[in-house]
């Protein structure tokens, strides 16, 4: 079985752990004593000597013949930390000192701006990275189809439970066609996220202003099998600035984990989440598909609604709604 190595991250190698270990079980010792002892022969272990005496493992006793001893592991052990703490001193400086070297180029290399990912699941690896790591804010863009599955509960609970930075989305009409995303959705704004609904033009991530990530290809068949990873240029800057654009556009979106309230209070929370998604240009087998209904009773429900707010079309409904402040 081999022996476990317990100098390695110090920077001793096998061999030289080998010796030095067999150096103190033996004791003082020859050359030839301490080749037996590591099953070794005696050249390769003089061609060591100078390496051991450098990492201070071993020292030399005075008189004829060349006798070696072991450094007491209490000391050894010392003198190699404080050794490799000098070394993790000087990397720092140099990481440092290269650091200023790129800060004084006059911009990043194209290949530092962007990054391909290809594969579905490389894909929703690289945006559930953005977003574990994002501290300041997630800025999303949402339309299907999606890299990641919204329906997994067991992945939307470890999500929810990792407290991220702050989120706003802006949902696609087409968002809500998905089975379970208006109740993944619901999840999100319970868990703090603010939401609103309004024209995606394109599927986008963008975490702490620093990284983007979008589909490599406008293509919705394979808009997950690819993607492109942006970081900080005028290409970030630009996606940013569409996102802030879409969000002043779009329409305050309100869901709650209820599916009641009293009686007396209009519109109730089914109410809302209609007129949420009739703002939202869905039409009524699609939210019957979302609420859990049927498209007779959304049908019926819609026409209420239109009656109640005065509204000419089910879309001016929505925007009615949205108006008077009523999708909360």
């Amino acid at each position: 079985m081999a022996q476990r190595r317990l100098l390695e991250g110090l920077g001793v190698t096998v061999a030289e752990e080998t010796a030095y270990r067999a150096l103190l079980r033996h004791g003082p010792a020859t050359l030839n004593e301490l080749a037996t002892e590591t099953g070794s022969s005696a050249a390769p272990i003089r061609r060591m000597l100078p390496r051991l005496e450098d990492l201070g493992l071993i020292s030399r006793v005075a008189g004829r013949p060349l006798r070696l001893v072991a450094t007491p592991p209490n000391v050894a052990i010392d003198i190699l930390v404080a050794r490799r703490q000098e070394e993790i001193t000087h990397s720092r400086a140099a990481a440092a000192l290269l650091a200023t070297e790129v800060a004084e180029r006059s911009g990043p290399h194209p290949e530092e701006v962007l990054e391909v990912v290809t594969g579905r699941d490389a894909v929703a690896r690289r945006y559930l990275q953005l977003e574990r790591n994002a501290t300041q804010e997630m800025l999303v863009l949402v339309h299907p189809p999606y890299a990641v599955d919204v329906s997994d509960d067991h992945e939307n609970r470890q999500r929810a439970a990792r407290q991220g930075a702050p989120t706003r989305g802006i949902y696609s009409p087409l968002a809500f066609e998905h089975p379970g995303m208006l109740t993944h959705t619901r999840r999100a704004i319970a868990d703090g996220e603010q939401a609103r609904l309004g024209q995606v033009p394109v599927k986008l991530a963008v975490a702490d202003a620093r990284t983007a990530i979008l589909p490599l290809v406008s293509d919705d068949d394979k808009a997950v099998e690819s993607a492109l990873v942006v970081h900080p240029s005028a290409l970030l800057d630009a996606l940013v600035g569409l996102f802030e654009t879409l969000w002043r556009a779009a329409v305050p979106l309100h869901l709650t984990a209820e599916d009641t309230l009293e009686p007396e209070v209009w519109p109730q929370t089914p109410d809302t989440e209609v007129l949420a998604l009739l703002a939202a240009g869905m039409k009524d087998d699609a939210i019957a598909r979302q609420l859990g209904l049927s498209p007779r009773t959304v049908q019926r429900r819609v026409q209420v609604l239109c009656e109640r707010l005065g509204a000419r079309t089910r879309f001016h409904a929505g925007f009615l709604a949205a108006q008077h402040d009523l999708l909360k």
